[in-house]
């Protein structure tokens, strides 16, 4: 026979592992933050000075992660782009989550030719390869972060836009729709008010597992040269600064690459536990 306590308790353990993954990601997620805003007091020296007698030294009490090729500390410089890779991976959600969810509304809502339009656009978005149209982007309009975002902004929107068309399909069929429509309820109330909020819950979860892509990418950017530029520290720069010399002084590369890692799983375990929060797989 089964027993009656054991369903409870199998509940109670999926709720403490749902809330542990989410507090852990929000806990090391706001570490990341603290290092961020208190990077001028917490940073051991200025990121950006230059000691040629500290050259390519390897970890020490002097220099925990090292120094790079110019003399650079290596854990100033991962503490000051905490900053900037924060900033890539909030900023680069933002943007394409509003702008497609503000799509991905009014076509779901109004349906017919207004769906049809902004479809074929998405569909000719995703024609491309995502990077590559990136890559594209910021080619004409110069390197830079300025450029990045606006890229990001461009051709992120799409997949916000089709997650929140399909629940606005769904929702705006429903009863409590139906009866806002009967109340006389303006179009923009009903949409905005009393649909979006119902079918965010999809995309809130969505923007944390974008923000590992959208930092992953911008890394990537800047490794390949069209993101930020040196010698501001960041991590992506870090690390195609140290490929020279990843044999030699594997120190320039490896901590960049593991604050990447650890700020992405971050945000990966925060998606996890909303995911579950939210009943989203479910």
């Amino acid at each position: 026979m089964s027993d009656p306590l054991a369903a409870p308790a199998l509940g109670r353990q999926g709720r403490f592992r749902r809330r542990g993954t989410l507090a852990a990601g929000v806990f090391l997620l706001g570490a990341f933050v603290v290092l961020a805003l208190g990077a001028p007091l917490i940073a051991p020296y200025d990121p950006i000075a230059q000691d040629a007698t500290a050259r390519l030294q390897g970890p020490s009490w002097l220099h925990p992660f090292g120094t790079d090729n110019f003399g650079r500390d290596i854990l100033s410089r991962v503490i000051w782009g905490t900053r900037i890779d924060l900033k890539i991976a909030v900023i680069g959600v933002i943007f394409p989550f509003l702008i497609g969810t503000t799509v991905g509304t009014v076509a779901g809502f109004f349906g017919g030719i207004v769906d049809a339009i902004f479809m074929r656009l998405v569909d000719v978005i995703l024609a491309f390869p995502f990077l590559v149209l990136m890559l594209s982007i910021i080619a004409i309009l110069g390197p830079g972060l300025a450029s990045f975002y606006i890229a990001i902004a461009l051709v992120g929107w799409v997949s916000y836009a089709r997650l929140i068309r399909a629940q606005m399909l769904v929702l705006k069929n429903h009863d409590y729709a139906v009866a806002a429509v009967s109340l006389g309820f303006s179009r923009m109330r009903i949409m905005f008010r009393h649909l979006l909020p119902n079918a965010a819950a999809g995309s809130v979860v969505f923007a944390m597992s974008d923000a590992v892509l959208v930092l992953l990418n911008g890394a990537a950017i800047s490794y390949l040269g069209l993101g930020v530029q040196p010698p501001v520290a960041e991590w992506g720069v870090m690390v195609a600064e140290g490929q020279a010399f990843v044999t030699t002084a594997w120190w320039i590369t490896l901590f960049p690459g593991l604050a990447i890692v650890t700020l992405a799983f971050a945000f990966s375990m925060i998606g996890d536990g909303l995911a579950d929060l939210f009943g989203v797989h479910e």
